[in-house]
């Protein structure tokens, strides 16, 4: 044993005697005996697929050499041993993809099986799909088969939905990890489906062959390993496992089967390709007397050829063999509806369908009447009630549909109801829970009928007599007459919310879900009305997700009388709801019932539910806006908004979202003179929001103005930079030396900077935002004080060059804020220029340069019609061209860099040599020498590549240069136009490779 696993058992032992100790990978390389011996355990520790892990990640941990830098992992003895210890794993483990799919992630099983294809001799650098593999060794041939299984496999899984784990704290640091293997994974997954057709064909040609086959074991794996393979043993037909034709086509007709019901979803026929697939697996199941090395799920077959018989229709309702899901699907197929229903109503009896079945039913009718086919309502009515009597029978609570359909039923859809109950219960001896059953449906029933004819029908039938004693119809009866005499007495017009009559009802749960459900004020109070003569409890909390502002929780609960209490929170709950989801039409009916309610006894309570709608008609504007309505708002708002500004009641209850949304609805109509000069200064003084507005209107203003008129924007400076700054604190350390601690989200400023940044969010007028991002971009510049790297924007000149005390701001904090507000800005306007080129500076300086790239190309093109006309100069500067060379050499696109340096204003040949001397360029390097127009650069091409022999390229150089448009003789116009033309084709090529 080794010193380090000689203390490692001495302090495992001493601190836990009683526990018996993991083996740790590297013992498996000092004793070749040690893996089958512990592979050989009940329960070994490491399990087998962590063994896996533990040998490939510590195989494929990159070295570092002298000058200390990072190489890939070394091709040496011990990573070679490492690697046959992970396949010997798998081999113990037969090749089951089920087990190594479920313990290893795609990356990890990526890497043993591409290492299982090159210890198999699989030829390197040809296509599987070109293999011919009855000519392969059959260990060569297996290993094939085995990698295109787990091709389409992985396809197949990948599209699954997977519950993704949210990290907790100590996972933080492994973000990073996460993400990087994400990004393997799809990447790997990218390749795997561009391959998918090439994998499919494989393993449709091993289905073909009619010999057994033989995969790797521990034993094959070691003569390869031993290097005795010489003698042709492991190459041999006997060499291996044995598995019979039978069940590798078995398991490769499954796997085909689910690629190609995967793909049945884009291409309906090929779901005929899958069925067939499925049909030989099971027939080969059944052949089959030992299905050792068949690793497939029998009740997800059983599910995958139910669902491939029902989408291609092979099936026969006839058939005694065929199953009752077939049988419905084939009457859905026929359009034969009416057996369909009859169908439901028997298995209301048989109970052979399971629920959830008979619900993806009524709901594919369902969506077909969405999708605008005729006829079909009276149908889901009928569905809707078989399935409601069927929950009836079990006992189950009714759904919210087949109550809906209760509501204003008509006497067919009554005597519908009744007769599916009377043909659901069993003829002979029905049992006395279904009797039971029944008997609560038909109650119910006549309890949720308003219209007491229909009342009568239900309660006249034979069925009702039967099922409920004399003394419940009674009863029954009794509520009746009593709901007859209250509907007889509120028989009059409603000219108000308040006089809606209550009607009676017993059962609470289904009244809660109706008002759940209801958006219609008056039903929501007739509703409270019941509840509250039931139970007295309150009934503002039956919806958790019923939610009123904190600001207004105290009045609203404060209010003495329970149903009305209940109303208004309901009421408001519901209304902000609406407004959340963008439905403004029941948000004004919610909201206008809520007013006319309080009214009657709040002055406090009316004065925030006009606060309220003022907040919703504010943001249905502005969602108009973002929709790209042009529309002015009325003055009839404009003005209400005003007068909230203006608002001084005291002791009353204010959201300062509803001031923070009516100043940012002001900067967007561009109601700048209000803001500056109407505004009386106590509000700017206690409001910062409105503090903010006024500062960013004066501003805005006088954009452009002289130096002398910008003293408004040196106030929004010194605003925002007291935002963006954090207390400092002097603390005296041990050793007696000050130090100084900041304290990030200080309220130093008049705002704090998440909440700046939420209302900066709710601003769309380009001018203003174009105003934020200069700012920002100016104080980003100088607290990260990199002149070279810096960022461009608009109207920089305006703001101040230093700060006086830049320890005190967060640099974080301004780099964040200036990303997040120029990526909101381009989300309102993605062909904003100036904005363009300020995110691909940010892209730039954080040396991201493809992404930099795209961005300065996408700014090119919206000012030129997509490159058809010249970029403007202004647009395309030096300093732009600069960076767009160097995006282009980081990215080792020396061409690119090359034809890029002529579009400067002087060319720079010393850039553009140097990067044409480069012979490790990722760019389609001479397809761009049709771009080229400077006859230096097309010599320097010629000469570089005649110096390296490349006849080819300097063939193509040569063919460019000889061109007569870039004859040095030629009018200077004449040059110039050949330039501009070969600058729109280079743009333009550029675009189609980064956008």
């Amino acid at each position: 044993m080794s010193a380090e696993a000689a203390d490692r058992v001495a302090a495992v032992t001493s601190s836990r005697p009683g526990t018996p100790l993991q083996t740790s990978w590297f013992e498996f390389l000092l004793d070749d005996s040690l893996l089958e011996k512990h592979l050989q355990k009940s329960n070994p520790d490491p399990a087998p697929v962590q063994l896996i892990i533990q040998f490939l990640e510590q195989a494929s941990k990159p070295s570092v050499n002298e000058q200390n830098q990072v190489q890939p992992p070394a091709d040496n003895r011990r990573n070679r041993t490492l690697k046959l210890l992970a396949l010997k794993v798998a081999a113990h483990m037969k090749w089951d993809l089920e087990v190594l799919e479920k313990g290893l992630t795609i990356p990890v099983l990526n890497m043993l099986l591409n290492e299982l294809l090159c210890v198999s001799k699989v030829p390197p650098g040809v296509k599987h799909v070109d293999l011919d593999l009855s000519t392969l060794p059959p260990t060569t041939a297996m290993a094939v088969i085995i990698y295109n299984r787990w091709a389409i496999r992985t396809i197949v899984l990948s599209s699954f939905p997977e519950k993704q784990t949210k990290p907790g704290p100590h996972q933080i640091n492994m973000l990073n990890i996460v993400q990087q293997e994400k990004e393997m994974t799809e990447n790997i997954l990218t390749v795997l489906k561009e391959q998918a057709a090439d994998s499919i064909s494989v393993l449709e040609g091993a289905v073909r062959l009619k010999k057994d086959f033989y995969v790797h074991t521990m034993r094959t794996l070691d003569l390869l390993a031993a290097d005795t393979a010489a003698n042709g043993e492991t190459e041999s037909s006997t060499a291996g496992l044995r598995i019979s034709a039978d069940e590798l086509h078995c398991q490769v007709h499954y796997d085909l089967g689910g690629i190609f019901f995967h793909q049945g979803c884009t291409d309906l026929p090929i779901y005929e390709k899958a069925r067939d697939h499925f049909r030989q697996t099971k027939e080969l199941l059944k052949k089959l007397d030992s299905t050792v090395h068949v690793h497939l799920d029998e009740k997800r077959l059983a599910g995958y050829w139910n669902a491939c018989r029902a989408l291609t229709g092979d099936c026969d309702p006839s058939d005694p063999q065929t199953t009752p899901y077939d049988q419905i699907n084939s009457l859905i197929r026929a359009h034969n509806y009416p057996a369909v229903i009859e169908a439901f109503i028997k298995d209301n009896i048989s109970r052979s369908l399971p629920n959830h079945f008979r619900r993806s039913v009524l709901r594919e009718f369902l969506y077909k009447v969405q999708q605008g086919e005729s006829g079909l309502d009276e149908v889901c009515h009928k569905l809707c009630v078989c399935n409601g009597v069927r929950d009836a029978l079990e006992g189950e609570i009714l759904s919210v549909r087949f109550q809906q359909l209760l509501l204003k039923p008509s006497k067919e859809v009554v005597d519908f109801i009744l007769e599916v109950c009377t043909r659901s219960l069993e003829k002979d001896r029905p049992s006395e829970a279904s009797r039971r059953n029944m008997a609560n449906f038909l109650k119910t029933l006549c309890e949720s009928l308003e219209d007491l004819s229909l009342v009568f029908v239900v309660s006249s039938h034979k069925l009702f007599m039967e099922l409920l004693k004399e003394e419940e119809r009674k009863v029954l009866v009794e509520q009746m007459r009593k709901r007859s005499a209250t509907i007889n007495l509120s028989a009059k017009p409603l000219p108000s919310f308040y006089d809606i009559p209550a009607s009676a009802s017993v059962n609470i749960g289904q009244l809660e879900q109706q008002l759940i459900l209801s958006l219609e004020p008056r039903r929501i109070r007739q509703i409270l009305i019941e509840l509250h003569g039931l139970a007295e409890r309150p009934f503002w909390r039956v919806n958790s997700k019923w939610e009123v502002p904190p600001d207004y929780i105290n009045v609203i609960l404060g209010i003495k009388d329970n149903l009305t209490k209940d109303l208004v929170y309901i009421l408001m709950a519901k209304g902000l709801h609406c407004i959340s989801i963008k439905d403004f039409a029941h948000a004004r009916q919610l909201f206008s019932a809520c007013l006319e309610l309080v009214t009657e006894f709040s002055p406090k309570l009316r004065q925030v539910m006009l606060n309220e709608i003022l907040l919703m008609e504010v943001r249905a504007h502005e969602t108009m806006a973002a929709e790209g309505s042009k529309e002015r708002p009325p003055p009839d708002l404009v003005s209400r908004v005003r007068g909230y500004l203006e608002m001084r009641i005291h002791d009353l209850p204010l959201r300062q979202v509803v001031g923070e949304e009516c100043v940012a609805f002001m900067l967007n109509w561009r109601e700048n003179d209000y803001l500056t000069l109407q505004v009386s200064p106590s509000l700017v003084m206690n409001n910062p929001y409105i503090k903010l507005g006024q500062l960013l209107a004066s501003t805005c203003k006088e954009l452009p103005g002289p130096k002398e008129s910008r003293r408004t924007a040196k106030e929004l400076w010194d605003v925002v930079v007291q935002i963006c700054s954090i207390s400092i604190q002097h603390k005296r350390n041990s050793d007696g030396r000050i130090g100084l601690i900041k304290q990030r989200e200080s309220s130093m400023g008049i705002l704090h900077r998440s909440k700046f940044i939420t209302f900066i969010k709710k601003i769309r007028e380009p001018l203003v935002l174009t105003t934020l991002i200069s700012l920002f971009v100016r104080l980003h510049s100088i607290v990260r004080d990199d002149i070279v790297n810096e960022v461009t924007a608009e109207h920089l000149s305006i703001w101040p060059s230093s700060l006086p005390n830049i320890q005190a701001v967060d640099v974080e904090a301004v780099a964040v804020t200036v990303k997040e507000l120029v990526s909101y800005a381009l989300t309102l306007n993605p062909n904003n220029q100036s904005w363009l080129i300020t995110q691909a500076d940010i892209y730039f300086v954080t040396n991201q340069y493809s992404a930099a790239l795209n961005l300065y190309l996408q700014a090119g093109a919206v000012c030129s019609d997509f490159f058809t006309k010249a970029v403007p100069p202004d647009i395309y500067t030096d300093q732009v061209l600069k960076r767009m060379i160097k995006c282009c050499s980081m990215l080792n696109c020396h061409t690119q860099v090359a034809v890029l340096c002529q579009f400067l204003r002087e060319v720079d040949y010393m850039t553009a040599f140097k990067a044409l001397q480069e012979q490790n360029s990722h760019d389609a390097m001479d397809s761009f020498y049709d771009y080229i127009w400077d006859v230096t650069i097309l010599e320097y091409l010629t000469h570089i590549h005649h110096k390296r022999g490349e006849t080819e390229k300097r063939q193509i150089a040569i063919k460019a240069i000889g061109q007569t448009e870039l004859n040095t003789s030629n009018p200077e116009e004449v040059l110039q136009l050949a330039a501009q033309k070969r600058k729109k084709r280079f743009l333009q090529a550029m675009a189609k490779l980064y956008f």
